[in-house]
């Protein structure tokens, strides 16, 4: 049996998705798209059915790339369909509930955030709403999970809606109007808690100070978790398995080049490039760390809803550099790691902004453990230094932006943001979307990272890394101003940026270097697992281009930082 769960963005669709199926959940593409839905099997009776949940969308008539597939699955055909509505938005919900009603498919509505619509005082009877629809209407609080072992009877007993056609749109936002005055009263009431603080995040003047606030205690938990975990257990975990692993190789493997390949050159995990010791210890002793809290934390504010007033917050900041609002989740998504967030460009509709927003975005922002880095190296020497280096790289965010909007051609679409209301995230739905999205990421990365290392290995064994190093130390140190030995450093930094950074440490540099340093290793190049996943989301000649501009940006900023500063 071949559920389909439908609805608007933000309606709680996917909290519904969650409680009606177990972990076994699988994410992919849409054939032929970059657009993700969401499968997952649920026990309806006796039986199991699959339950598809697709993007959230406003109309079954295209307007964008992701209505486009959610109305390719629809017409597909389904068993049942589940029509999620958010209660405290009834007439606008309806008018996708009329489209689906038109398909004839058998349908239940889920009239979902009941406890919400309550609060703010709006009342809706669901047996004149039922009536009118000609289908089933639970109310659910998905949250808590009212509703939902009803919402399961309804599914196993959907009733296919009487035909209905509606000659125009007009017509149909006239009927909407008639089920809405038949069914719901909205009565008055005073603003509650929820209420003030869904304004003040939302103006400017008191939402951007509270943006800031949020962002930087997010961050330093994230920062201060992830070392812990490492520090505390993937560190262990790792030195007894990389011993391990190597006593293996050595023992049945006679082969010095294989040996190599496998385990690398040196017992140290960051210093050598074997796909079975530092190939894993890339994803899962250093970025999973702080992967974790970092989905965690992005899962409940997400869930809480205050992301899209974010979003609304930055939008006409975004607007700008050729961007939107909903391209600041690539951006705080590239804070916890870059691949994540690269992989995560997809949300945006057009070929311009994915660009956009993965070139600047991975070049421009640092990764949780390169800012724990460059916190560790350059906190001794005053705070004033990390500051130089976040406004340097904001400042090359902005104006890179700006220039590349202007010069590439094409506008870029309009996206339109859902403001949800503020609500309590559902522990069991957060803890199943964090599995989810570091078991995706855990997908992505370790194999692109296996093949960076192949890459890095041919590099190292053939002597091209150290021949490339020496050819670029006269730019090293004339335009930037660095040790000359800075510059295996960069190289190295292709493979991890935290790495590099921790390897500017020995060189004895001074403030000011290690400022230039830490900017100019920032924005070169992606790391070789952000590289990877870029070529797939940009392709080869996308890729290309931006690795490009980024080469010549941070020679730019690295040269007039050194001018300056020195």
């Amino acid at each position: 049996m071949k559920i389909l769960l439908m609805g608007n963005p933000n309606v709680g669709k996917s909290v519904i998705f969650s409680r009606l199926t177990g972990i076994e959940v699988v994410s992919a593409n849409y054939p032929g798209t970059t657009i993700e839905y969401t499968e997952g099997r649920m026990k309806l009776g006796e039986k199991m059915a699959t339950l598809i949940d697709p993007p959230g969308v406003y109309s079954l008539e295209p307007t964008s790339k992701v209505e486009e597939v959610t109305g390719h699955i629809l017409e597909q055909g389904a068993d049942v369909v589940v029509n999620v509505i958010d209660s405290t938005n009834l007439e606008r919900n309806l008018n996708l509930t009329l489209k689906i009603l038109e398909k004839g498919l058998p349908t239940v509505v889920a009239l979902n955030l009941w406890d919400v619509a309550t609060r703010k005082g709006i009342e809706i009877d669901t047996a004149i709403l039922a009536e009118a629809l000609g289908v089933d209407v639970i109310p659910t609080v998905a949250v808590s999970g009212q509703g939902i072992y009803d919402l399961v009877e309804a599914i196993g007993k959907a009733k296919t809606p009487p035909p209905v056609q509606f000659e125009s749109s007009d017509q149909r936002w006239a009927r909407i109007g008639e089920i809405a005055e038949k069914s719901q009263k909205v009565l008055h009431r005073h603003p509650s808690l929820f209420d003030r603080l869904e304004d003040i995040s939302l103006k400017p003047l008191t939402g951007i100070p509270i943006a800031l606030l949020l962002l930087y205690l997010s961050f330093s938990l994230v920062i201060e978790v992830g070392e812990t975990l490492q520090l505390k257990v993937t560190d262990p975990l790792f030195i007894a398995y990389s011993n391990f692993i190597t006593d293996l190789v050595h023992r049945y493997v006679s082969s010095e080049l294989l040996r190599e390949i496998l385990i690398g050159s040196s017992p140290e995990l960051l210093k050598s490039f074997g796909i079975l010791t530092t190939g894993l210890y890339i994803p899962l002793g250093i970025v999973l760390p702080f992967l974790i809290p970092f989905y965690l934390l992005l899962g409940i504010l997400e869930d809480i809803g205050y992301l899209p007033r974010l979003s609304v917050i930055l939008d006409a900041f975004m607007h700008r550099i050729g961007l939107h609002g909903a391209a600041i989740l690539p951006c705080v998504l590239g804070m916890g790691c870059s691949v994540p967030a690269v992989l995560s460009v997809r949300i945006l509709e057009s070929a311009k902004q994915r660009y956009l927003a993965a070139t600047l975005m991975t070049m421009a922002i640092p990764c949780a453990s390169q800012s724990a880095m460059i916190f560790g190296i350059l906190a001794p020497y005053g705070l004033r230094y990390i500051f130089i280096v976040y406004a340097t790289l904001f400042l090359s965010f902005v104006i890179t932006g700006y220039l590349l909007h202007r010069f590439i051609g094409g506008e870029s679409p309009e996206i339109f943001l859902e403001i949800p209301p503020y609500r309590m995230p559902n522990l069991q739905a957060l803890l199943k979307k964090t599995f989810i999205r570091v078991r995706e990421f855990l997908k992505e990365a370790v194999p692109y990272i296996g093949l960076g290392m192949i890459i890095m290995n041919f590099f190292y064994l053939t002597g091209l890394m150290h021949l490339i190093g020496e050819e670029l130390k006269p730019v090293v140190s004339g335009l930037l101003g660095l040790p000359s030995d800075a510059a295996t450093a960069l190289i190295i930094g292709f493979l991890r940026k935290d790495v590099g950074i921790g390897m500017f440490a020995p060189l004895d540099m001074t403030p000011v270097q290690y400022v230039i340093a830490a900017v100019v290793l920032a924005m070169y190049m992606p790391c070789v697992a952000t590289f990877m996943v870029m070529l797939k989301e940009l392709g080869v000649s996308g890729t290309a281009k931006s690795v490009a501009l980024r080469l010549v940006a941070a020679l730019v900023v690295g040269t007039a930082l050194n001018l300056i500063l020195s």
